[in-house]
């Protein structure tokens, strides 16, 4: 009886929720792992691997190896900086782009709490933070949680417009810049190495620093490898510069890290701290492990040569298929094609149609700080074989074309 009348007590009780979360009972990446788990939904909305292309069986074998010869430490507390050998491992990993030790690296559990983790250590509530237009919409969630207001800049093919960003700065006093240089999330698109110089230079003149996104950078296709803004010259002590192992290795897995200079290595440690105390020692002992004695780069490459192919097989299946005047842009490596669908189009208002179609993508609108358009899609060629790519896009393009 007394269970009964707690439970009805309570049944209409609400948490009083933070501003800085209200209307947020839903988010666009909750939203995907909903419709990647739809077996009769052909999604191409989420960045997910294909499982089939895990290392498995190294990956098991380094599990083995830390928690047998490792194992009462790696069920221990951590430090909040980072296993000694994790760090140790990214730091040779990223000296190939940028001399760095192991002192420079903090670790995070995925690149996603680096970006809440830099958050937390660098914005104060009202604070400006210009985002390329369009960026990667979980970092735009993690800076607005902590009271930052977006300003979009003005990208074209080649990423962003150095001449709006310097506008940008000189109009809004950013506190910092976020950016995605290589093979952009959502749009794949890459800055050249002109470009990257000369954004570098107008954060130098300005004196603004920098967060520097760089998951997909060694997912390319064709061999090329892009330095980041943070080799450039003067560029390495203002930039952040966060790298994952979750599109190289496992996402499960949940391993990033952060490359820092100066006394913003020890605020991002307290930061770290307030947030999670440290990430998983078993996890980050389980990658330094595999850093060490197995090859990721020849990972990579196979990965690559599917990725290559199911880029080819969705450019191939949309050819045709979209709107008169649709720009669909050709990534050079990472996970996703951008399309725009063009004027009229309101790729959310076409979403309902396709999934009872049995297919699946993520409305670009959610991807811009601000002045959306809606007529957007992000597409993700990576989870599926090329058959289901040319099944799920003619589904697509049958509903494009009851509505054209």
């Amino acid at each position: 009886m007394s269970t009964q009348m707690s439970s009805a007590s309570t049944s209409d009780f609400a948490f009083p929720v933070a501003a800085r979360y209200a209307g947020m009972a839903s988010s666009p990446l909750k939203d995907i792992f909903s419709l990647a788990a739809r077996p009769d939904v052909v999604s191409f909305a989420g960045g997910i691997p294909d499982p089939s292309l895990f290392a498995l069986e190294d990956i098991a074998e380094c599990y083995d190896w830390v928690l047998r010869e490792r194992g009462t430490r790696a069920l221990q507390y951590g430090v909040s900086e980072g296993e000694a050998e994790l760090r140790e491992q990214a730091a040779r990993r990223l000296s190939r782009e940028l001399p760095t030790d192991a002192s420079q690296i903090r670790v995070t559990s995925g690149s996603q709490e680096g970006l809440f983790v830099a958050a937390e250590a660098l914005i104060e509530p009202g604070d400006v933070v210009l985002v390329e237009s369009p960026t990667y919409l979980a970092a735009v969630q993690a800076f607005a949680v902590h009271g930052a207001r977006m300003v979009g800049v003005e990208t074209d093919d080649g990423g962003v417009l150095p001449d709006a960003l310097d506008a940008a700065i000189r109009a809004h006093h950013p506190r910092l810049v976020y950016l995605i240089p290589t093979f952009q999330n959502p749009t794949g698109r890459s800055m050249s190495a002109e470009r990257r110089a000369q954004v570098a230079d107008v954060l130098r003149r300005h004196d603004v620093p920098l967060i520097e996104d760089d998951p997909y950078g060694e997912l390319s296709f064709d061999g090329e490898r892009f330095a980041p803004i943070a080799s450039e010259p003067g560029m390495s002590s203002r930039t952040l510069l966060m790298k994952s192992m979750s599109k190289l290795m496992s996402p499960g897995v949940r391993i990033g890290w952060i490359r820092a200079e100066g006394p913003i290595l020890d605020t991002l440690a307290v930061a770290k701290a307030a947030i999670s105390m440290q990430s998983s020692v078993v996890d980050q002992l389980t990658v330094a492990r595999y850093l060490e004695t197995k090859d990721l780069d020849a990972h990579v490459s196979k990965v690559i040569e599917v990725y290559r192919e199911r880029r080819d097989a969705m450019a191939r299946a949309l050819t045709g298929r979209l709107p008169e005047g649709a720009h669909v842009t050709r990534p050079q490596g990472g996970m996703f094609l951008w399309a725009a669908l063009g004027e009229g189009w309101d790729a959310q208002d076409l979403l309902a149609d396709a999934v009872s179609a049995g297919v699946a993508y993520l409305p670009g609108w959610s991807f811009f700080a601000e002045d959306a358009d809606r007529s957007t899609m992000r597409l993700s060629f990576v989870t599926h074989s090329p058959e289901v790519i040319a099944d799920g896009v003619g589904r697509l393009g049958e509903v494009i074309a009851r509505r054209g």
